[in-house]
């Protein structure tokens, strides 16, 4: 399995609530629309929680996708429904220039 991590930071002057409601009210249903989606095999989306002792996160969500291979995702993330009706949504949510991304294989250590 390969597994894409994205750190996701809200675009200036969006409330954390607008960014959330907007990620999965909106821009889910454009990602799962298009039919390279079913590439996908696990989609996880994570908000920080407060955590005392702990500093504040300087981003607002981490998606974990996970694919069969290297060839799924790029089947996904260069097909042109995704450039054309997905990743032009980005800006509308996202600080795009400070999302971080790492793809992966999992290694698993405990569990």
């Amino acid at each position: 399995m390969i597994k894409m991590l994205i750190t996701l930071k809200r675009r200036a002057g969006m409330s954390l609530q607008a960014f959330k409601d907007y990620r999965r009210d909106v821009h889910a249903p454009l990602l799962f629309a298009i039919p390279e989606a079913q590439y996908i095999r696990r989609f996880v989306v994570s908000y920080p929680v407060p955590a005392p002792g702990f500093p504040e996160p300087s981003y607002d969500a981490v998606v974990e996708a996970w694919f069969d291979s290297l060839d799924d995702l790029n089947a996904l993330y260069l097909s042109e429904n995704f450039q054309t009706q997905v990743d032009p949504d980005h800006p509308n949510f996202l600080d795009v220039a400070q999302a971080g991304r790492i793809i992966s294989e999992e290694l698993v250590v405990v569990g």
